[in-house]
């Protein structure tokens, strides 16, 4: 199979197998003598592997051993859930975060008036420079817009 069926087969982009392809997250494949790749079935079963598991949220390091996990018929499977447990700890922070970030919002958005006026304390929390969180919302931790530093 060329590049164009294999990414139509496995749902991941002609662009995106050639950079697994480039870090070593798949294996180099075969090229044809004028320079195309070739790809097989167990490649294409693969990529399939690494698509559903990026679309869990698994970074690109994470798929890489869980790859490895997944060709090692010798693996323990400890090893696999652990990975799993991670990145679910890692989602979960994530959605608190989100979740303060919401409530945040709502909290500005109900004291807008969402008139005519130009007072708006949307905009006036977002020039703060995060001086300081707003009361009863995100820690500063979070900042005033519940987001984390460097975010």
């Amino acid at each position: 199979m060329n590049i164009g069926q294999v990414a139509a087969a496995s749902g991941v982009s002609a662009k995106m197998i050639r950079y697994y392809e480039s870090i070593g997250l798949i294996p180099k494949t075969a090229r044809t003598e004028s320079g195309y790749r070739v790809y097989s079935d167990h490649d294409v079963h693969t990529l399939r592997f690494i698509r559903r598991s990026r679309d869990l949220g698994f970074s690109v390091e994470q798929i890489a051993d869980l790859v490895s996990l997944w060709q090692d018929r010798d693996r323990a499977s400890k090893d696999v859930k652990a990975i799993a447990l991670d990145h679910v700890g890692v989602l979960e922070r994530k959605i608190r975060e989100l979740q303060e970030m919401a409530s945040t919002l709502k909290h500005l958005a109900a004291h807008c008036h969402g008139d005519a006026r130009p007072h708006c304390p949307i905009i006036e929390e977002l020039a703060n420079d995060g001086a300081a969180p707003l009361p009863g919302k995100p820690d500063a931790k979070f900042g005033a817009l519940g987001k984390g530093p460097g975010r």
